[in-house]
């Protein structure tokens, strides 16, 4: 301590500390009072000072993102206005589909049909009434008469280029080997097919008794004279070299063949010689009156010569049917003059020249020109496939109805003003101009689903047009959700008319009623998939709305929790610097009554 400072008494010195400590604590006091805070820096209490501003920055964070929480929830105002909008759209559309639905207003024209032979139409030249337009693809045609003819002439030809018959010879079948008498008994069955096909066999048995070639044709010949099918058909002789042969009698078209156990035996390797009686015969007619025709190998042996020869045998006979060239080489017979008969081959040598079939199926009678009458033609335009559903045609009290179902006009080609005439001349049926007026009803709204979709944006997002909203729920972007319209699939999609499958209306769906229940049906899963939208973007309108409420309440918390650990009571603050001030006041009443004590040495030099 310097010489020149002023000593202090002790007393005086502690009344000036206590001084000192209190001015100090109103000063922390006043500070308190003036930003109510009783933590102002981490000097007063870093546990709280830190504590609280954490709190404060999270709050803030908090706080920041609620204006995009809260745009969010107006993207999906915006998603559910434009999906209302479109589903009152689509109802008004499945009224309109309705409304044509119920609509009959069809237009149609009545016109005469004169069936008199010698009238309009008449049976001198085929003719017809046709219609084109409205909802038929094309032209279609309907008959109105039929022209009178005489038939088509039924023929049948050869199964292949005629063949002159074999020399006439008689059918053959001759042992290899000289007759000898057999060591045991020898069984054989001898048959003959003739023309007819049908093999016609005796059995006989050749015992060791016939030693000689001649017993053995005496037994034979005896079997066969006993038998009805072959006698007077076959025998057997001696071929003059000794050798056992069986043979027709007379030449007779056919084969000769010999089976059983003893065949080897007796005949060893055979020889064979096929019968033919030298000719072809068979018979031509309709099967009621038929001519028998024979060709020989002397007056048939080419296809002309066949032809003169058959020719000459049915004149001869006054036959309808004639003999002609059919090509290839082939044998043909037809009628003389066309009937409408078909031709019938029959005889023995039938199926041999013709094959299985005998009987010709190409002949077209004849038949006489007739006018269709109007339930003719109601039912020949009702019947056509082409016409279902386009054109109805009824009976108006004798005159034929034609009703155009469709909205475009309907052109009838073959008819006059009043009659069917089937010229070239044509009439106009109009369309149903009432369905015509809503197909574009119907399009106008179908218009209007794509604008709406459109429209329905907000601030540069549109959930219908397929864009994702991203809303952030925390701080540190762990709580999240995105929004976007998806399908059935859960693949992003956008809202739409071509996504609602409803597709432009024509005037060809809005004039069939089954197109227009079907049309009804999609409009039903449009609604359904719409509903099923907006059902979405409502749950997810319901999460942001409940998060942008509890981040609200949880910045209050924040908020509280923070001023709870730095904020003063100003109230106690208050009591304490009244208790200050009074302290202040006690404390230099005090440090005066200590400077007195020190002027009373004073009074001693005075």
């Amino acid at each position: 301590m310097s010489g020149s400072d002023p000593v202090l008494s002790a007393g005086v010195r502690q009344n000036l500390l206590s001084l000192q400590s209190t001015a100090a604590l109103m000063a922390k006091t006043q500070n308190r009072l003036a930003t109510g805070r009783k933590v102002n820096s981490a000097l007063d209490n870093p546990t709280n000072f830190f504590t609280s501003q954490a709190l404060s920055f999270r709050a803030s964070d908090l706080n920041s993102l609620l204006d995009a929480i809260g745009q969010g929830q107006k993207v999906l105002e915006a998603a559910d206005q434009g999906i209302t909008a479109m589903t009152r759209t689509v109802e008004s559309m499945q009224a309109t589909v309705r409304q044509a639905r119920q609509d009959k207003s069809w237009q149609s024209a009545s016109y005469a049909v004169d069936t008199n032979p010698a009238g309009a139409i008449g049976i001198a030249a085929p003719k017809q009434i046709s219609f084109s337009g409205g909802s038929i693809t094309g032209t279609v045609a309907i008959p109105i008469n039929s022209v009178g003819n005489n038939g088509t002439a039924g023929s049948l030809a050869t199964q292949a280029a005629y063949v002159a018959p074999t020399a006439a010879q008689p059918a053959r079948y001759t042992a290899q080997n000289i007759y000898a008498a057999p060591g045991a008994a020898q069984a054989l069955d001898i048959s003959f097919t003739g023309s007819d096909g049908v093999p016609k066999t005796v059995s006989v048995t050749i015992d060791t008794t016939e030693g000689t070639l001649q017993e053995a044709i005496d037994k034979i010949n005896a079997a066969i004279l006993l038998d009805a099918d072959t006698n007077g058909v076959i025998q057997a002789e001696d071929d003059g070299t000794g050798r056992l042969r069986i043979t027709t009698v007379g030449n007779l078209d056919g084969t000769i063949t010999v089976g059983g156990a003893g065949e080897a035996t007796i005949f060893g390797t055979e020889t064979t010689q096929t019968g033919s009686d030298g000719q072809w015969q068979f018979t031509v007619g309709d099967g009621v009156t038929d001519t028998t025709v024979t060709l020989t190998t002397g007056d048939s042996p080419s296809l002309i010569t066949a032809i003169n020869t058959a020719n000459l045998q049915l004149t001869a006979a006054d036959s309808e049917f004639e003999a002609y060239d059919a090509g290839g080489g082939m044998l043909g017979f037809r009628e003389r003059v066309a009937s409408g008969r078909n031709v019938t081959i029959g005889g023995p040598d039938a199926t041999a020249l013709f094959g299985a079939v005998l009987t010709s199926t190409n002949a077209v009678s004849a038949t006489n020109g007739t006018i269709q009458t109007v339930d003719q033609l109601v039912d020949a335009i009702n019947a056509n496939v082409d016409l279902v559903g386009k054109v109805k045609a009824s009976n108006d009290g004798g005159r034929l109805r034609i009703e155009n179902l469709s909205t475009d006009a309907l052109t009838v080609t073959g008819a006059s003003a009043a009659a069917i005439d089937g010229s070239l001349s044509t009439r106009t049926i109009g369309g149903n101009e009432a369905r015509k007026n809503l197909v574009t009803q119907f399009n106008l709204l179908r218009d209007q689903l794509d604008k709406l979709a459109s429209d329905a944006s907000y601030n540069g997002v549109n959930l219908l047009r397929g864009d994702k909203l991203k809303l952030t729920f925390n701080e540190t972007g762990t709580s999240a959700v995105e929004i976007q319209a998806v399908d059935s699939n859960d693949n992003p999609t956008s809202i739409n008319a071509s996504k609602l499958l409803i597709d432009v209306a024509t005037g060809t769906e809005f004039d069939d009623d089954s197109s227009l229940d079907a049309r009804l049906d999609q409009l039903v899963a449009s609604l359904t998939t719409l509903r099923s939208h907006a059902s979405k973007f409502g749950s997810n309108q319901t999460i942001v709305e409940t998060r942008l409420e509890f981040t609200k309440q949880l910045i209050t918390v924040l908020q509280t929790g923070a001023d709870q650990l730095v904020l003063a009571d100003t109230n106690e603050e208050g009591a304490n610097m009244l208790a200050l001030q009074t302290r202040q006041q006690l404390s230099t009443t005090a440090l005066s009554l200590s400077s007195q004590a020190d002027q009373a040495v004073l009074r001693l030099f005075g």
